[in-house]
């Protein structure tokens, strides 16, 4: 009988210390979990707000992290223990630079409380401000500012011609006078107005024709300026394009008798090999088709690439090695180039070969 009493209170002793633990757990309560800002202006900077929070448990409070969504928004808060019945807060500021429009943004806060992860949200319209000339247009060139120093042309077959345009803005208080120093033979290049006004804009307009330049596959150019007199091999703008052949207009026997590009493998990994080593390997390419198949243009990512087709007219059923030594010399840890082997083959013109190795130094 002893024993049964001694065990009933053991139990009622454990379960007063649970119930006792339980009651001491600090509680954190929030005035409001969320804050909206409403609509302000990008110029205005950083918006701050407040969270107050008091401790209604029984023992101190601790926040333990206040982490926030992004890096846009930066959390303050209180780091000290906060005592029961007394008040804490977490100041959360947004900054809106570069950032317009809607946003809303959590702050996830971790404490020692009963409930020991509370979400709280700050929310809010940016007005977008009034961007600069320099802003808009970051690229100088002499005296004057463009978005970009290139001319984009795009994809265009072989027998095609395309026109892209550049926009130029003078940002001086004086006039400035362009020309061009020199432009490619298959380009058509004009600039209107040529003497750009204060603050104004002129436009460059540049032509490209396929047909006049045998080249297959991504190519560019420069088109050189004069600007006020100034000749200096600075001021020039680039023109891309990348080129493809026209098969649109073969027949269906055309096609039928067309050549095929077949190769043995389209990758290789070397391993691993050594700093300042050069190793090599050659891929097959054979043509399975009826008319010649011929090797328009042969272009590695690297320099450290070299590819070097042994003929470039390959017969119906004849076949032939693509050589690719890869120098990895000043490189180090996982490398990866690629080759890109355009062909005349209607169905399958471009093929981008890949190799790898593992460039290791000595320690």
């Amino acid at each position: 009988m002893k024993q049964i009493s001694r065990f009933i209170l053991v139990a009622v002793l454990i379960l007063s210390v649970t119930v006792l633990n339980a009651q001491q757990k600090p509680k954190i309560v929030f005035q409001d979990l969320n804050h909206d800002f409403g609509t302000f202006k990008e110029e205005d900077g950083p918006q701050t707000t407040s969270f107050e929070f008091t401790n209604s448990g029984d023992v101190p409070l601790v926040l333990n992290s206040v982490r926030a969504s992004c890096g846009c928004t930066t959390p303050k808060w209180t780091r000290e223990p906060v005592a029961p019945g007394q008040k804490g807060t977490i100041q959360v500021s947004y900054n809106p630079q570069n950032r317009p429009g809607k946003f809303t943004k959590s702050v996830t806060v971790q404490s020692n409380a009963e409930t020991p992860v509370v979400n709280l949200t700050i929310s809010g319209v940016v007005e977008q401000r009034e961007k600069t000339i320099a802003e808009l247009y970051p690229r100088l060139l002499d005296k004057l500012r463009v978005r970009t120093n290139t001319i984009s042309i795009g994809r265009i077959t072989s027998n095609e011609s395309k026109t892209g345009t550049l926009e130029l803005v003078n940002d001086t208080d004086e006039p400035v006078t362009v020309g061009f120093k020199s432009v490619p033979p298959h380009i058509v290049a004009t600039i209107k107005p040529e003497v750009i006004p204060p603050k104004g804009k002129a436009e460059i307009k540049a032509k490209y024709d396929a047909s006049q330049k045998e080249v297959f596959g991504y190519t560019s150019d420069r088109i050189y300026l004069i600007i006020d007199g100034d000749d200096n091999y600075r001021n020039a703008i680039t023109l891309s394009a990348t080129v493809e052949e026209d098969f649109s207009k073969l027949s269906p026997e055309d096609l039928a008798n067309s050549p095929v590009a077949t190769w043995d493998s389209e990758s290789f990994d070397f391993g691993t090999i050594a700093q300042d080593d050069k190793v090599e390997h050659s891929f097959e390419l054979k043509n399975n088709g009826k008319r010649d198949l011929i090797i328009r243009n042969v272009r590695s990512s690297c320099g450290c690439t070299a590819v070097t087709p042994a003929k470039k007219v390959i017969p119906a059923g004849d076949s032939v090695p693509i050589k690719v030594v890869f120098d990895s010399k000043g490189k180090r840890g996982r490398q990866s180039k690629t080759i890109t082997v355009i062909t005349n083959d209607p169905k399958n013109s471009t093929t981008t070969l890949r190799i790898s190795s593992n460039v290791e130094t000595e320690s």
